[in-house]
């Protein structure tokens, strides 16, 4: 198959994420808030009935507000007066807040139907609702999570488009991609190349151009340990691995610095020197996204031939089903995957 065309499609595509999580109400109040909050019209692949049924609890009308449709691309016409739903039945009741291993293959099968009608022409991006990912395990999910499972569906369904998924968190103001990300902490030294960072590198420049719009993109890259190593008093790592990295980077072209200690990479006033913040492992650049914008910060996924976004934050299965989780980085995934749609528009040939 082709890559996806740089024609803005007219839609996109909402996967429903875990069913007992807080992803099908989320997408029903980003819904719900469409006029208000500008948002871009979507599809959501879940199930018609419990999205009728959680019409029903937030005083929608169940009946003429979740319209079934075939794909994405009926979105357009339906998504002013009613929430488009592409049904993904499930295997079992959904009970809010407990997560049940016989709706995994729903979870998935969300996702893969999502992605294939972006390879169809029917949706312009995938934007994620979150999953449970040791409940998907026992359903049998052998990827250690959604970044790198649509690495895989792109291989399937463009295999001759490269597909490298590099994990970004994008804030106002602030972006950062680890460099390593699922795995154990105890692991990241071993796993850590300089190649590695190089190839993250690129793809993060390359991104931040095509997908954010940024000319000249600045990129700082963190050191793996305590005050990036002490000049080798505190471990080797960044001396033998992240530097040459920031070499190979600056030879060729890319505004890359560092390494730097990662306590100082985030206060208010170094922000505003960068584009976005290589770090080593997950948390490094996590924590501090987080504290400081947790509800507005999205997850990106980059190095993909498509779009994908997600809200950053968990299935929250402690306040599913009661009213008060917070759509707020939804409606910023949905949002941010439309800009990004766009700007491919106008750079891709």
């Amino acid at each position: 198959m082709s890559a996806p065309d740089k024609e803005l499609r007219v839609s996109l595509a909402l996967t429903m994420g875990d069913p007992a999580g807080v992803g099908p109400e989320l997408a029903l109040q980003a819904w719900r808030d469409r006029n208000g909050e500008n948002i871009p019209a979507f599809a959501l692949y879940a199930d018609v009935e419990l999205m009728r049924e959680l019409a029903g609890a937030l005083g929608l009308d169940a009946a003429k507000d979740i319209v079934p449709v075939a794909n994405a691309s009926a979105a357009a016409t339906v998504f002013a007066d009613a929430l488009p739903v592409v049904p993904i039945p499930l295997a079992a009741p959904r009970l809010a807040g407990t997560p049940d291993v016989a709706n995994g293959p729903a979870t998935i099968l969300s996702i893969n139907r999502a992605v294939a009608d972006i390879a169809a022409g029917h949706a312009a991006a995938i934007v994620t609702n979150p999953i449970a990912k040791a409940v998907l395990y026992d359903a049998g999910f052998a990827h250690p999570g959604h970044t790198e499972y649509l690495g895989t569906l792109a291989q399937e369904f463009w295999p001759a488009e490269p597909a490298e998924p590099v994990m970004m968190i994008a804030a106002p103001g602030l972006r950062v991609v680890p460099v390593t990300i699922h795995v154990p902490l105890k692991d990241v030294p071993a796993l850590l190349t300089t190649d590695l960072i190089v190839r993250c590198g690129r793809i993060v420049h390359s991104a931040l151009k095509r997908d954010f719009g940024i000319a000249r993109p600045r990129i700082v890259v963190a050191g793996l340990n305590p005050h990036a190593g002490e000049n080798g008093a505190l471990g080797s790592e960044d001396e033998e691995i992240v530097r040459p990295a920031i070499v190979q980077l600056r030879a060729e072209g890319i505004d890359a610095t560092g390494p730097f200690s990662a306590d100082t990479l985030f206060h208010q006033a170094v922000r505003k020197t960068y584009d976005a913040a290589l770090t080593m492992y997950h948390d490094q650049g996590l924590i501090p996204i987080k504290t400081l914008a947790f509800d507005e910060g999205v997850n990106v996924t980059l190095g993909l031939p498509f779009v994908r976004t997600s809200p950053d934050h968990g299935t929250a299965f402690v306040i599913a089903g009661k009213g008060i989780a917070s759509a707020t980085s939804l409606i910023a995934a949905l949002k941010l995957a439309a800009e990004m749609v766009a700007r491919r528009a106008t750079v891709l040939p």
